[in-house]
């Protein structure tokens, strides 16, 4: 069987435990996907079956869209709300704050890269070094945001969708609009809605995976 498997992603799965759940209930040899959510993540998970794990890089370099919240007041090691949280002392914020500091998240940008992000570093990941406590330093890279949105605003919580180009950090945003603002922030929520034509809509739950036939998940295949 070949084909492309939209999967809706829980929180605390990482990418992987997907495909070992894919691999193991259908018997299938080649699995891979395009595009690592982390296990804080929700949503959307391009899953290649077959023939199409050799095409993985036509899928990777999609625009990929969001929806994320973040909290301000208080900074995380990790940059999401898994990581060791650290009260900021700041000046108070308002939606306009907000606001403003969005408006300048817009168009081609260098990004830096999170230590704890599974770049390699002399064939290590970069977040099995930070695990660790060993300083990592990683090149910024360049990234497009073609459009991001306040969508609600609930201080010290603020929600926004955002669509990017591949290789995008969304906790990254989340960290630098924090410091923009002068009171730190780190991401609190992140659900992909989009990769690419791909779209959450088209996705398959995790659980009723589990329940399936090899006969029932056809049906679900893209080509």
């Amino acid at each position: 069987m070949d084909g492309i498997l939209l999967v809706d992603k829980p929180r605390a799965f990482t990418s992987h435990d997907v495909v070992d759940i894919i691999r193991r209930r259908f018997g299938f040899k080649k699995v891979g996907h395009a595009g690592t959510l982390d296990p804080i993540a929700t949503g959307l998970l391009v899953i290649l079956i077959g023939s199409y794990t050799k095409r993985s890089s036509e899928f990777l370099n999609h625009d990929k869209e969001y929806e994320a919240t973040m909290t301000l007041g208080a900074t995380s090691d990790t940059q999401d709300a898994w990581g060791k949280i650290t009260p900021c002392v700041s000046k108070g914020i308002n939606a306009a704050d907000v606001e403003g500091v969005f408006k300048k998240f817009s168009g081609p940008m260098e990004q830096d890269v999170p230590a704890f992000s599974a770049k390699k570093i002399n064939g290590k990941k970069s977040y099995e070094l930070a695990r660790k406590g060993i300083e990592v330093k990683l090149q910024p890279q360049k990234i497009v945001i073609h459009s991001m949105n306040v969508t609600r605003i609930d201080l010290p919580r603020v929600s926004f969708s955002v669509r990017c180009s591949k290789g995008t950090y969304v906790r990254q945003i989340c960290s630098d609009i924090g410091s923009a603002l002068g009171c730190g922030a780190y991401m609190s929520e992140l659900r992909r809605t989009s990769s690419g034509s791909f779209r959450i809509e088209d996705a398959v739950g995790v659980d009723k995976l589990k329940e399936m036939a090899g006969t029932d998940l056809e049906k679900y295949l893209k080509l």
